[in-house]
């Protein structure tokens, strides 16, 4: 009978099942993992809620780094931040096949295998679309000076996000909410960015932008407008560069 442990959609839940699967000793095709909520349950399966902690995610990271490397561990890492809700499965497969492998160092080189094939596909996804909002990201400096910025991803990007604007905005105070996951990233002058659930936002306040943001968004607009050229204008080329789903975001499409 195959066993499914049930935890939640997050890096802590899927390491600490990950953790409990491991330690069973079983086989990718003894063993599984499905998150809470998101459970459709089959035949010949034994479902198990597992406790969830960091101890066993640390553990499990640690275990990660020592005989995986660090190139595993970031592929891990980001796929476990997708979308996608076999990501559970493909995590725990992609690991017990490592342990199968003479050098479990060169795991994400064994393509062939299906579940690394899917951690990789993952991992690349979650990068690529934290790698574009770097770039598309907008902060608006609200009234008391803080920098606010909202985001709409795929996938739950802000823990690659976070370190980025902190090395860059060090000595500012800026929030960044993922309205997707209803996650913020919160970052005070000169301390470590944390992350936070949408609870402790007042989505009243971030209505209220500073007299100076008002203006340098039009003079941006304003430029926006100045230098596009209508007789070159390529909306399917410029999709390519920059999806729609971005667009909702920032300031310079935003038509009030």
């Amino acid at each position: 009978m195959r066993k499914m442990y049930i935890c939640t959609d997050s890096v802590t839940g899927i390491f600490s099942a990950v953790y409990e699967a491991w330690k069973s000793g079983r086989d990718s095709d003894t063993c599984g993992i499905v998150f809470r909520g998101k459970v459709e349950q089959e035949l010949f399966c034994e479902y198990c809620e597992i406790e969830e902690s960091e101890r066993k995610a640390l553990a499990v990271e640690k275990m990660i780094l020592r005989h995986l490397g660090e190139r595993a561990y970031w592929d891990i890492y980001h796929a476990a931040l997708s979308e996608r809700e076999e990501k559970g499965n493909a995590i725990l497969g992609a690991m017990l096949e490592a342990r199968r492998i003479p050098d479990s160092t060169k795991i994400m080189d064994h393509l062939s295998h299906p579940m690394v094939e899917k951690v990789f596909e993952m991992s690349r996804s979650v990068d690529g679309e934290a790698h574009q909002l770097k770039g598309f990201l907008r902060f608006r400096e609200l009234e008391g000076g803080i920098l606010f910025a909202e985001i709409t991803p795929k996938n739950r990007v802000l823990t690659c996000l976070a370190p980025h604007f902190s090395d860059r905005l060090p000595t500012e105070n800026w929030m960044i909410y993922d309205k997707n996951h209803r996650e913020i990233a919160l970052h005070e002058a000169g301390k470590r960015w944390v992350l936070a659930s949408d609870d402790t936002l007042d989505f009243e306040k971030t209505r209220n932008i500073s007299e100076a943001e008002r203006h340098f968004s039009e003079l941006w607009k304003g430029f926006c407008r100045t230098i596009s050229i209508e007789e070159r204008s390529n909306p399917r080329c410029q999709r390519q560069h920059l999806p729609l789903w971005y667009r909702v975001n920032m300031t310079e499409f935003d038509a009030s």
